[in-house]
């Protein structure tokens, strides 16, 4: 039992750092472009992304833009609304895959992000990086605990991702008009990504905390960064794509500035 806890602990642990590591460099600093990373710090978040979860990050953020651009309607790639709940939950790896492997998807809505020599020679491989991944907690822990903290962190990993869509989609507290919900327990355990409400009201903002009681984890990550001046957050003030419930003033959605596009889109 001691090893079993110890491996739990490990894998919760990587499985934060997968987290941390989606939000703040796949999400908010590649998808929507809400801040800026040094280059340094970027390549080193490509690195931990590639041991931790072996995503291509071009891959993860094309499914993110278009599912932004058909939020819950036709062309989502993993909507609950559309599929149901559980499909979500309970597939949504296989729904997130069924997106990235299509070329086209990846061409339109990551275009700005081609492959580099660094992707051809490491970053497109992902099982090379995973299975890094688990040999430095073999070596570090030794193999048993090693493999089984492996296993908790996958596990743990794809429940997160996979219930900020389903969850986030289905149950909390609706503060803006969009079709995503707030939940403060997972935004906790997401690193942020549980305010998702606010997220779809304000895609290019840095934090995703928008009001006294939200907790945002992942814009603690931010500050830091900025701190240090490892990176810097592109807009200074909220700007809403969408209004907020019950607002009767008119509404007009705020327009990105690099692309022109309404920020609902993006």
């Amino acid at each position: 039992m001691p090893q079993v806890l110890s491996a739990f602990i490990i894998g919760l642990v990587a499985s934060q750092i997968a987290v941390v590591c989606t939000t703040v460099f796949l999400h908010r600093a590649l998808s929507h472009k809400a801040l800026f990373l040094s280059k340094g710090v970027s390549f080193a978040f490509r690195v931990v992304t590639w041991i931790s979860t072996g995503i291509r990050p071009r891959q993860w953020v094309a499914v993110h833009r278009k599912h932004h651009a058909f939020t819950d309607v036709a062309g989502d790639p993993h909507s609950p609304v559309l599929l149901g709940f559980w499909k979500v939950q309970l597939g949504n790896v296989q729904l997130y895959r069924k997106c990235a492997r299509d070329g086209e998807v990846v061409r339109r809505y990551a275009k700005d992000l081609p492959a580099d020599k660094w992707d051809r020679a490491l970053f497109d491989h992902g099982l090379l990086g995973l299975g890094i991944g688990i040999g430095i907690l073999c070596l570090a822990f030794g193999w048993q605990i090693g493999l089984m903290a492996a296993g908790f962190h996958v596990v743990l990993y794809l429940a997160i991702n996979a219930a900020v869509n389903a969850v986030g989609h289905t149950f909390g507290k609706k503060v803006y008009e969009n079709t995503a919900r707030n939940s403060q327990w997972l935004a906790l355990l997401s690193a942020g990504e549980g305010l998702h409400n606010n997220h779809h009201a304000a895609p290019t903002a840095a934090r995703l905390s928008h009001a006294k009681g939200e907790i945002d984890p992942g814009w603690w990550v931010v500050s830091l960064l900025v701190k240090t001046k490892q990176a810097h957050v592109r807009l200074s003030e909220l700007r809403l794509a969408t209004p907020k419930v019950g607002e009767t003033a008119p509404f007009v959605a705020a327009v990105d500035e690099e692309t022109e596009a309404p920020l609902a889109t993006r």
